[in-house]
Protein backbone atom coordinates (compact mmCIF):
# COMPACT_ATOMS: atom_id res chain seq x y z
CA UNK A 1 0.00 0.00 0.00
CA UNK A 2 2.75 2.39 0.87
CA UNK A 3 4.40 1.52 -2.64
CA UNK A 4 1.09 2.49 -3.94
CA UNK A 5 1.04 6.06 -2.39
CA UNK A 6 4.20 7.11 -3.21
CA UNK A 7 3.65 6.04 -7.08
CA UNK A 8 0.89 7.53 -7.41
CA UNK A 9 1.94 11.33 -5.80
CA UNK A 10 2.17 14.14 -8.54
CA UNK A 11 5.56 14.61 -9.95
CA UNK A 12 6.30 18.77 -10.52
CA UNK A 13 8.92 21.26 -11.05
CA UNK A 14 9.62 23.95 -8.18
CA UNK A 15 11.41 26.95 -7.98
CA UNK A 16 12.93 28.14 -4.75
CA UNK A 17 11.93 31.82 -3.45
CA UNK A 18 13.06 31.94 -0.09
CA UNK A 19 15.55 29.14 1.18
CA UNK A 20 15.64 27.57 4.35
CA UNK A 21 16.52 29.63 7.19
CA UNK A 22 15.98 32.98 5.47
CA UNK A 23 13.99 36.14 5.91
CA UNK A 24 13.80 36.97 2.61
CA UNK A 25 10.94 36.79 0.26
CA UNK A 26 12.00 37.22 -3.23
CA UNK A 27 9.50 37.34 -6.43
CA UNK A 28 10.92 34.68 -8.93
CA UNK A 29 12.99 37.54 -10.92
CA UNK A 30 14.81 37.79 -8.14
CA UNK A 31 13.21 41.13 -6.28
CA UNK A 32 12.90 41.74 -2.90
CA UNK A 33 9.10 41.65 -2.15
CA UNK A 34 8.94 41.50 1.84
CA UNK A 35 11.72 40.72 5.05
CA UNK A 36 10.47 38.86 7.59
CA UNK A 37 11.71 39.07 11.14
CA UNK A 38 11.51 34.95 11.12
CA UNK A 39 13.32 32.74 9.16
CA UNK A 40 11.61 30.72 6.57
CA UNK A 41 11.63 26.83 8.17
CA UNK A 42 11.04 25.80 4.69
CA UNK A 43 12.42 25.95 1.25
CA UNK A 44 9.75 28.14 -0.38
CA UNK A 45 8.36 28.76 -3.36
CA UNK A 46 6.17 28.04 -6.53
CA UNK A 47 5.25 25.79 -9.63
CA UNK A 48 6.35 27.94 -12.31
CA UNK A 49 3.87 26.44 -15.02
CA UNK A 50 0.68 27.06 -12.49
CA UNK A 51 -1.54 29.56 -11.26
CA UNK A 52 -3.16 29.02 -7.91
CA UNK A 53 -6.90 30.32 -6.85
CA UNK A 54 -5.75 33.99 -5.80
CA UNK A 55 -4.43 34.71 -9.23
CA UNK A 56 -0.61 34.40 -7.85
CA UNK A 57 1.80 31.07 -8.81
CA UNK A 58 1.17 28.02 -7.19
CA UNK A 59 2.71 27.82 -4.09
CA UNK A 60 4.93 25.18 -3.04
CA UNK A 61 7.36 24.01 -0.09
CA UNK A 62 10.40 21.72 0.00
CA UNK A 63 11.66 19.48 3.14
CA UNK A 64 14.77 19.19 3.59
CA UNK A 65 18.43 20.60 3.62
CA UNK A 66 18.49 24.30 2.34
CA UNK A 67 18.20 24.96 -1.15
CA UNK A 68 19.80 27.85 -3.09
CA UNK A 69 16.98 30.32 -4.14
CA UNK A 70 16.83 30.13 -8.00
CA UNK A 71 16.74 26.52 -7.57
CA UNK A 72 14.41 24.14 -9.92
CA UNK A 73 13.99 20.66 -8.95
CA UNK A 74 11.11 18.08 -9.33
CA UNK A 75 9.64 16.55 -6.62
CA UNK A 76 7.03 14.69 -5.43
CA UNK A 77 3.84 16.44 -3.98
CA UNK A 78 2.52 14.67 -1.05
CA UNK A 79 -0.11 16.99 -0.40
CA UNK A 80 -0.81 20.23 0.41
CA UNK A 81 -2.27 22.87 3.02
CA UNK A 82 -4.72 25.64 2.36
CA UNK A 83 -4.45 28.46 3.80
CA UNK A 84 -7.07 31.05 3.42
CA UNK A 85 -5.96 34.79 3.43
CA UNK A 86 -8.04 37.64 3.57
CA UNK A 87 -11.14 34.97 2.37
CA UNK A 88 -8.87 33.89 -0.58
CA UNK A 89 -7.54 29.86 -0.67
CA UNK A 90 -4.02 29.78 -1.48
CA UNK A 91 -2.99 25.92 -1.69
CA UNK A 92 0.58 25.14 -0.33
CA UNK A 93 1.93 21.73 -2.29
CA UNK A 94 4.22 20.25 0.06
CA UNK A 95 7.02 18.13 -1.54
CA UNK A 96 9.98 15.99 -0.59
CA UNK A 97 12.38 13.72 -2.37
CA UNK A 98 10.64 10.62 0.66
CA UNK A 99 6.79 10.75 2.08
CA UNK A 100 7.24 12.80 5.06
CA UNK A 101 6.29 11.31 8.37
CA UNK A 102 3.09 11.88 10.11
CA UNK A 103 5.64 14.47 12.60
CA UNK A 104 6.71 16.52 9.62
CA UNK A 105 3.34 16.22 8.80
CA UNK A 106 1.89 17.74 12.18
CA UNK A 107 4.95 20.41 12.13
CA UNK A 108 3.91 22.00 8.19
CA UNK A 109 0.15 22.13 9.81
CA UNK A 110 1.54 23.90 13.08
CA UNK A 111 3.21 25.53 11.02
CA UNK A 112 0.72 27.41 8.62
CA UNK A 113 -1.87 27.77 11.55
CA UNK A 114 0.73 29.90 13.20
CA UNK A 115 1.48 31.80 9.93
CA UNK A 116 -2.47 32.23 9.12
CA UNK A 117 -2.32 34.20 12.44
CA UNK A 118 0.81 36.51 11.86
CA UNK A 119 -1.05 37.22 8.51
CA UNK A 120 -4.23 37.99 10.08
CA UNK A 121 -2.57 40.33 12.54
CA UNK A 122 -0.43 41.74 9.36
CA UNK A 123 -3.55 42.13 7.40
CA UNK A 124 -5.23 43.92 10.27
CA UNK A 125 -3.12 46.48 10.52
CA UNK A 126 -2.72 47.12 7.15
CA UNK A 127 -6.43 47.36 7.23
CA UNK A 128 -6.97 44.45 4.45
CA UNK A 129 -10.32 42.60 5.54
CA UNK A 130 -11.14 39.10 5.25
CA UNK A 131 -10.74 35.92 7.10
CA UNK A 132 -6.84 33.98 7.86
CA UNK A 133 -6.89 30.47 8.87
CA UNK A 134 -5.14 27.74 8.38
CA UNK A 135 -7.81 24.97 6.63
CA UNK A 136 -5.36 22.21 7.23
CA UNK A 137 -4.87 19.07 4.57
CA UNK A 138 -6.19 18.54 1.27
CA UNK A 139 -4.31 15.87 -1.30
CA UNK A 140 -1.50 17.32 -3.51
CA UNK A 141 -3.77 15.92 -7.18
CA UNK A 142 -7.06 18.56 -5.75
CA UNK A 143 -4.73 21.53 -5.42
CA UNK A 144 -3.42 21.04 -8.57
CA UNK A 145 -6.56 19.89 -9.90
CA UNK A 146 -7.74 23.85 -8.70
CA UNK A 147 -4.98 25.33 -10.05
CA UNK A 148 -5.05 26.54 -14.07
CA UNK A 149 -2.35 26.61 -16.50
CA UNK A 150 0.01 29.97 -16.24
CA UNK A 151 -0.84 31.41 -19.61
CA UNK A 152 1.61 34.08 -21.65
CA UNK A 153 0.00 37.01 -20.59
CA UNK A 154 0.26 36.14 -16.78
CA UNK A 155 2.89 38.82 -15.30
CA UNK A 156 1.70 38.74 -11.29
CA UNK A 157 -1.26 38.59 -9.40
CA UNK A 158 -3.92 40.63 -9.83
CA UNK A 159 -3.90 41.78 -5.75
CA UNK A 160 -0.99 43.30 -3.34
CA UNK A 161 0.27 40.52 -1.03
Amino acid sequence: MQADAERSAPEIDVLIEVPRGSHLKRSPSGHVSFVSPLPCPYNYGCVPTLVGLEGDLLDALVLGPRLAFGTRIRLKAWGAIVLTDRGMSDDKLVCSTTRPSRIECERVLRFFRFYARCKGVLNFVRRRPGRNDCDGWITAAHALARARPRDAHWQCPPIEF
